[in-house]
């Protein structure tokens, strides 16, 4: 029973002993005072009739009729005259019902009274003895409206401190209600503080809660910085910053053979012309202040758009992956750029001929040593043309090649023709025993005969002209369509551009509740690159999709470790981590170790952890060991 019931119950409880009591006590005093009124008015009358009858004659039609209206004038229970033998001589009793009062209120407080008496002479001789008694039907009148007007006051006083002490409970009890919260949250993944409250007693158990959130943030946060640390030693360059040669060119073949971005892109590759020199010419504390800041460029370009990558592959060759370019010319002259503006010059007067700069084009699924071998040539290329040059080799024309315009019109009438389907993947446990869940990937057929074009063929353009939401919205509506035909769990993916688009929230939200049943079913991912470029819009979504039953994670996760300690409070379902970690894990110790810490911290927030890009089923009981809980991937398809 809640604590406003139980309060309600107890004033019952209260007023009702209270009102009893004062009830108890008032109707006896009144009553008692009642019947003393009425004891002498009885007196006062019958002394009253008999003198004056005493004074009259006692013809018994005289006497008969004298009573009759003294009776009939003087509302009387009773009035009787007896002859000194004890016969009636006359008699009038009160035929009718009690009024003013029920029967069972005069039943249940009787009031009795003794009847008057006196003497009626007839000379000197007694006539007779008159005795009479008041109707008592006022007393109980009187009795029963004093007790319906103390009930009322009675009704009315319980009502209002009833009102009142709700309203003092629910103001004393806001503060507990926002510690269960705090405790849902906690339950839910989600560590938040509270205002403490003045209440004393209140305040300790939020101070308790509080201090307990803070050291959960705490260690996370110590943990999550740890975890951070180690992928730096292991998969960074120590000079530089940039990923190393193992785990760039780990990520190189992801781009190559994933579907997160689109079907080409460009590879830029620069390279110092002469490193041994540099490092005897400047000294190796000054040649590595050449190289952190060259590092310095080519990983601030790389956060420039999604996808893009800066790694060191050999001693003086350093490489970015441009996923989201499609002209190695373009890309080659956007690094070029910053270079001559912001690197060159501090070094160009001690290094004349510093560096070459190559571009190549490459697609999907092309050989990762074909693609450095075409990249060795380019860079041969740019060497013919002097120092400090560049050289980009164009490659053939992207599969879907089209102005703007042409595009905007192909996703538009896509969506409204329903030219969108997906393609599902299966989400497996680590030990291949059953389906996490499948997971929809959207496909694009551009007409009625033409070929499905992959999400990252299409959607970075749909992105640049702001056609996001429409196809996320669609592809949810075929997630939804798919679950009600089909049993299992589906994953679906929701674009950067899309999670910060209020009105697409809202239409989401409105679908979602359209469908209660299905949403325990469907599941929700964002990039880890969306999710920390729109943190605040990706963190309203998951409150918004987790209050509706579904499960939201972030997808490509670990390539932003540093900043992961945002996400203790949200609640999360699940991570997928990126591919880079995962290819090659067999042969990669320090990844083991970080991949370990990585699935211990997650679990000890309730957060499932999938391996991406899984190549081959004999990874498995490695992964399991970890301590991932699933993987996807062609290996486990």
């Amino acid at each position: 029973m809640s604590l406003v019931k139980q309060l309600w119950l107890a004033i019952v409880l209260v007023m009702s002993v209270a009102f009893g009591g004062s009830l108890v006590l008032s109707v006896v005093s009144a009553r008692h005072y009642l019947e003393q009124q009425l004891q002498v008015k009885n007196m006062d009358n019958a002394t009253s009739l008999a003198l004056s009858m005493t004074t009259m004659d006692k013809d018994p039609v005289t006497v008969e009729l004298q009573i009759a209206a003294q009776f009939d004038m003087g509302h009387y229970r009773f009035i009787r005259i007896t002859s000194p033998t004890g016969k009636v001589i006359v008699e009038k009793v009160y035929q009718g019902k009690l009024e003013g009062a029920p029967q069972w209120f005069a039943d249940l407080i009787p009031v009795r009274t003794q009847p008057g008496q006196a003497l009626i002479q007839d000379g000197w001789k007694q006539y007779g003895t008159l005795t009479l008694a008041s109707h008592d039907q006022y007393v109980y009148k009187s009795l029963w409206e004093g007790t319906l007007e103390l009930l009322m006051w009675f009704v009315l006083a319980a009502l209002l401190t009833g009102v009142l002490g709700t309203l003092a409970l629910r103001l004393i009890m806001r503060p507990l209600g926002e510690v269960v919260s705090q405790a849902h949250a906690i339950v839910g993944r989600r560590f938040q503080t509270v205002k403490e409250p003045r209440t004393p007693e209140l305040r300790a158990v939020t101070h308790a809660m509080n201090d307990m959130v803070n050291r959960l943030k705490a260690m996370f946060a110590e943990e999550a910085g740890r975890l951070e640390s180690l992928s730096q030693k292991v998969n960074s360059d120590p000079v530089t910053g940039l990923a190393n040669r193992d785990h760039f060119l780990a990520y190189l073949r992801d781009v190559l053979t994933g579907e997160q971005f689109g079907s080409t892109g460009s590879l830029v590759v620069v390279r110092l012309t002469y490193l041994n020199e540099l490092n005897a010419k400047l000294g190796h504390q000054q040649a590595d202040e050449l190289l952190r800041h060259l590092g310095q460029i080519l990983g601030d370009n790389s956060h420039s758009a999604a996808g893009q990558r800066a790694g060191r592959v050999k001693g003086g060759e350093f490489a970015v992956v441009c996923p989201s370019m499609d002209s190695p010319t373009a890309a080659a002259q956007a690094i070029y750029q910053r270079l001559l503006q912001d690197w060159l010059p501090r070094w160009e007067s001690l290094v004349p001929d510093l560096f070459h700069l190559a571009a190549v084009h490459y697609e999907r699924n092309e050989a990762l040593s074909g693609l450095m071998t075409r990249v060795d040539h380019a860079l041969a290329q740019a060497q013919t043309q002097g120092p400090n040059q560049w050289y980009a080799q164009e490659g053939d024309a992207p599969r879907v090649s089209m102005p703007a315009e042409q595009w905007r019109t192909l996703l538009t009438e896509a969506v409204k023709d329903g030219r969108l389907s997906l393609a599902f993947f299966p989400v497996m446990r680590s030990d291949l025993s059953r389906t996490l869940h499948q997971e929809g990937v959207i496909r694009l057929r551009s007409n009625a005969s033409g070929p499905l074009l992959s999400a990252g063929d299409f959607m970075p353009m749909a992105a640049t002209l702001n056609l996001t939401a429409p196809i996320d919205l669609s592809v949810v509506k075929l997630a939804i369509e798919h679950l009600g035909q089909q049993g299992g769990d589906v994953a679906v993916n929701l674009s950067a551009q899309t999670i910060a688009d209020f009105a697409f929230r809202n239409h989401l939200v409105r679908l979602l509740q359209g469908h209660p049943e299905l949403c325990h079913r469907l599941l929700f991912e964002v990039p880890e690159y969306g999710v920390f470029q729109q943190f605040h819009a990706f963190r309203d979504l998951v409150r918004s999709l987790k209050a509706l039953g579904c499960r939201v994670g972030i997808e490509y996760f670990g390539q932003r470790f540093a900043e992961s300690k945002q996400l203790a409070d949200l609640g999360l379902d699940y991570i997928k981590v990126h591919p880079s970690y995962i290819h090659g894990i067999d042969k990669h110790a320090g990844n083991q170790e970080f991949l370990t810490g990585l699935c211990r911290m997650a679990h000890a927030l309730g957060i499932t952890v999938i391996a991406l890009g899984v190549e081959n089923k004999e990874n498995l009981p490695l992964l399991a060991q970890l301590g991932f809980d699933g993987a996807t991937g062609p290996g486990v398809r």
